[in-house]
């Protein structure tokens, strides 16, 4: 650790501090700014110049006032006690302030991010006298319902293990004594800090080729995203970005979802904290935030707050992984993170890129996503964590050649295009079809064919291609009219009308169609393309189209996404009987 350096103001321009005096100062050392201790980080250095970064409402300040090295860069707390927390860019407990400050945070607020005074029980599952490395779990701690907590030794140390005790402690307590090669004592606690900007270590990355199961249909069956894998929802403003990122962190398949509200307006913010305590976690009944981590960085606070927001974000969620958890990360939104990096490059003067972002936007972008991951975690014991990151992009007026978007469209495997279009006719997810895709498709379709079905592929490939025959079909439809078409066609477009409005479409208020399982799925997109393929058959048997169209099993199948997950088995194999024998009776 750098020892601490005092220096003093001489210019302060918006968020940007510069002082002198620094000259043994580190980059990104965190900095205390002036007698309020406003938290600032270093992100430049000229000679004894140092160039801070501040995450609090600098209005006031002026040259001379003192400015004072930590020594140590920005890092976050790591340990029992994040599960179910809100906490600002910096991971300041937000909770914890309103209690001490009230509703109007002051200026310099601070309070640990966990909590110092809560006893927490630890069981010891290592040994007195056991060779351990960084990495390996020492014991647990139950945190929640739902978490079972694993207390790990700290990344950077090995050794023998001199001694460690069951038993209830606070997160400063020293629970075990760690001897180093060099005979050297480390006291662990239940509490490890780490450095937002530097990566966790682990053994190596895995190619991902499972998919993340979000009970969202025209996500896990179209444009999946695999655990691990990376994706952005660019869209305008109202086309839903925020309702799917919501989704997402309600059903998707993981053992944490950290929510990162970078630059979101206070009330989105607040739809989350309202909504998450009382929404059951569908695998155990509990509730959602047994399992959530919120970083609340609203769009009222600081703008340069938002630029470490998602840097603590996903740090915390790299600890969940090494723990051997699945772990989804939601950032929403990266467009206005990267306005924080506008504003700074601004002020420090630097060459602007396009559009005024500073030309390291690419690398920056590209430094956050490849965090994501599956790995083989780091210790003696063979395990392997996820974590999959999910970015939502706001390009003004849904703008897809915006900097920000292009430059994350470069880095990440799946690109849900939401479309303003689909969203003013209330489609929900307002996703297009025609312009989405999924770099883990052939990988995921794999895994569908082996675990689900092996007509799963076949059935999603022909879905595809009808919804882009509708779109070619709907042309000439504008130009002379649906009956100047083939019945072939007509039933090409009906079929498609199918997929759109009884697949695609969902509706997130509703009890059941909210959350799809894999199984109901398949299901459904079965029985809207056998009654497709059929209905063909029927038509080359000289079936009247008019009469195929009027048949009662269609209302059937429009209802089944409302079938309870209980019936859905039974449900189809009648509605699979029902398409046949009505098909037949129009050829009879």
């Amino acid at each position: 650790m750098s020892k601490v350096v005092q220096g003093e103001i001489v210019k302060v321009s918006g968020p940007l501090v510069i002082a002198t005096g620094m000259r043994d100062a580190d980059m990104f050392d965190v900095v205390d700014v002036s007698e309020h201790k406003l938290i600032g980080e270093i992100i430049e250095m000229h000679g004894d110049e140092a160039s801070i970064q501040v995450y609090e409402e600098t209005a006031g300040l002026g040259p001379g006032e003192i400015v004072t090295s930590r020594g140590n860069p920005l890092s976050v707390e790591l340990g029992p006690g994040l599960i179910g927390g809100i906490f600002d860019g910096i991971q300041r407990p937000l909770d914890v302030i309103a209690e001490q400050e009230g509703s109007n945070i002051k200026r310099g607020a601070w309070a640990p991010a966990l909590r110092r005074d809560k006893v927490w029980k630890f069981e010891a599952s290592a040994e007195s006298g056991a060779k351990l490395v960084g990495g390996d779990v020492i014991g647990t701690v139950q945190e929640g319902k739902l978490l079972q907590h694993r207390v790990m030794v700290p990344p950077q140390l090995s050794g023998e293990l001199k001694s460690i005790a069951s038993g209830e402690y606070t997160v400063e307590d020293t629970i075990a004594v760690l001897v180093d090669e060099q005979g050297q004592e480390h006291e662990l606690t239940m509490m490890q800090r780490w450095p937002v900007r530097i990566g966790r270590p682990y053994k190596e990355k895995i190619a991902p080729s499972e998919p993340l199961i979000t009970g969202q249909r025209s996500i896990d069956t179209f444009f999946p995203v695999a655990k691990g894998g990376t994706a952005m929802v660019p869209g305008p403003f109202g086309s839903g970005k925020t309702v799917i990122q919501h989704q997402l962190a309600k059903w998707a398949e993981a053992d944490v979802v950290v929510y990162i509200g970078c630059g979101e307006r206070g009330n989105e913010m607040t739809d989350v904290l309202n909504e998450f305590p009382q929404l059951l976690d569908p695998k155990s009944g509990e509730s959602l935030m047994e399992r959530t981590i919120l970083i609340a960085n609203t769009s009222d606070m600081p703008v340069a707050a938002r630029e470490a927001s998602i840097y603590t974000g996903i740090t915390i969620a790299e600890y969940f992984r090494d723990m051997g958890l699945s772990v989804s990360l939601m950032a929403d939104s990266t467009s206005r993170w990267a306005e924080a990096l506008r504003e700074m490059s601004g002020r420090l003067e630097e060459m602007p890129g396009e559009e005024g972002y500073p030309a390291y936007l690419g690398s920056r972008l590209a430094s956050f996503y490849e965090r994501a991951g599956m790995v083989r975690c780091i210790g003696t014991e063979d395990r392997s964590g996820v974590l999959t990151a999910i970015g939502a992009v706001s390009p003004p007026g849904g703008d897809l050649s915006d900097p920000v978007a292009q430059a994350t469209l470069r880095i990440v495997q799946v690109f849900w295009s939401l479309d303003s279009d689909l969203a003013y006719r209330r489609h929900f997810p307002a996703i297009n079809w025609l312009t989405s895709y999924s770099l883990y498709q052939d990988k995921v379709d794999q895994w569908m064919n082996e675990s689900l079905s092996p007509d799963f592929k076949k059935l999603r490939t022909d879905a595809v291609a009808l919804l882009q025959d509708e779109s070619e079909l709907e042309e000439i439809v504008r130009l002379v009219g649906q009956d100047s078409l083939s019945e072939g066609d007509q039933l090409k477009l009906e079929a498609a009308r199918s997929l759109r409005e009884d697949f695609l479409h969902q509706n997130s208020f509703d009890e059941i169609d909210t959350f799809t399982s894999l199984n109901k799925q398949f299901r459904l997109l079965s029985l809207i393309m056998n009654f497709y393929y059929q209905s063909k058959e029927a038509l080359e048997h000289e079936a009247e189209y008019s009469d195929i169209v009027r048949l009662p099993v269609r209302d059937a199948i429009a209802r089944f996404k409302y079938v309870k997950e209980d019936d859905v088995n039974r449900n189809y194999d009648l509605l699979m009987e029902q398409v046949s024998q009505e098909l037949a009776d129009l050829t009879a």
